[in-house]
């Protein structure tokens, strides 16, 4: 079946630096466009990053452009978050996503067809 595994998460501080993984298996990974997300308790789950099945193309939420950066390799089946300079406020968990639609780079969850099940991350001040 179709697995989205995160790894990477753990609690650092603010400003230092995390890489996420999320490794893929049960699907065609090179035709699917893919996602990050994040979800802070008691909010909504926010868009982090696309990039398209390629990775020619990424989209990078305002909140996080400058210290965030979406990668892939297709070859090993996985998806990158690399997370510079963190803050505080980037607490949260965060889940990786799959998007049939491989030309895509789109923010709204409801486009992503499967997701992991996420990693903690918690940046402390």
């Amino acid at each position: 079946q179709v697995q989205l595994v995160e790894s990477g998460g753990g609690l650092v501080q603010a400003g230092d630096t995390l890489r996420l993984s999320c490794a893929a298996s049960g699907l065609t990974f090179s035709t699917y466009a893919m996602g990050w997300f994040r979800q802070a308790p008691g909010k909504e789950r926010d868009f982090v990053a696309a990039i398209t099945s390629s990775g020619s193309t990424m989209y990078i939420a305002d909140s996080v452009k400058g210290r965030f950066t979406i990668s892939r390799d297709n070859a090993r089946n996985t998806l990158y978050l690399q997370m510079n300079s963190l803050k505080p406020e980037d607490t949260a968990v965060y889940y990786c996503a799959a998007n049939p639609d491989r030309y895509s780079t789109s923010k709204y969850p409801t486009h992503y067809s499967r997701w992991g099940q996420g990693t903690q991350v918690t940046v402390s001040s």
